[in-house]
């Protein structure tokens, strides 16, 4: 049973979201402030955090932040729809997904569940952890561990499974509709910017590869790869993750 803290100083909004968890076979604490739901978040007694942008006396960002410094506890940050920047913010800072407000509290639920889901240990059920390894970078599903050269990098968990998908088929492209599918377990929408965000993180986080060429690059109008020498692509229809559509770069 997934375990949720919701940190929201709307205490009727939190009474709706009460009921309709309780419902949805989930448990769910609150906190009406940001330093209590800090405490609570880091008490180690909850999987995920809900958080609203809103939130008084330390602001969402900087609960992600510090949450990100100690914990790797899934974080869905709420959001006004029309605050783009704190959107691409949240994300850059750690948040696992965002979720504008108003909202159903069905899609709640479903984006709650589909971060639990990449909380997991193992993505694939039935399928043994993998371990990755691209150029300098060695990817642990079993330990959730990223390093390049040697070098512990700390990733989100969509992060994580981004990398992932991508080095599964590196040096091929793979579709935005996928990567959206795989990591967000959420159909794709153009308007939705948060594999763009994502890829941006890892960019900076992993740097480009020697010769300065771009690691992940972005196909106008498709998607990303994952560069890799020319002499090590896989042929096509070799690559993977379980069904997702690679094409020739």
């Amino acid at each position: 049973m997934t375990r949720v803290l919701v940190i929201d100083q709307d205490r009727q909004l939190c009474q709706q979201l009460n009921e309709h968890l309780i419902r949805e076979g989930l448990t769910v604490r609150f906190a009406h402030d940001g330093l209590s739901g800090l405490a609570s978040a880091l008490s180690g007694q909850h999987d995920l955090v809900v958080v609203d942008e809103g939130v008084p006396e330390s602001t969402a960002i900087q609960v992600i932040r510090r949450l990100r410094a100690h914990s790797v506890i899934g974080v869905l940050l709420l959001g006004a729809r029309a605050e783009e920047t704190n959107k691409i913010v949240g994300l850059e800072c750690g948040a696992d997904d965002y979720l504008a407000k108003p909202f159903s509290p069905r899609e709640l639920v479903a984006r709650i569940r589909a971060i639990s889901r990449r909380l997991t240990s193992s993505r694939y059920v039935g399928a043994a952890p993998e371990y990755l390894k691209v150029g300098d970078v060695d990817l642990d599903e079993g330990a959730r561990t990223c390093r390049r050269n040697g070098e512990l990098i700390e990733l989100t968990t969509a992060e994580f499974e981004l990398l992932a998908v991508l080095l599964r088929c590196s040096g091929r492209v793979v579709h935005r509709k996928d990567l959206t599918k795989r990591v967000l377990d959420r159909e794709y929408s153009p308007l939705d910017r948060s594999i763009d965000v994502l890829a941006s993180n890892l960019r900076r986080k992993l740097g480009r590869l020697l010769g300065g060429t771009e690691r992940i690059r972005a196909v106008r109008s498709v998607g990303y790869l994952y560069a890799r020498p020319v002499a090590s692509r896989l042929p096509a229809g070799e690559c993977r993750p379980d069904g997702a559509l690679c094409e020739s770069d």
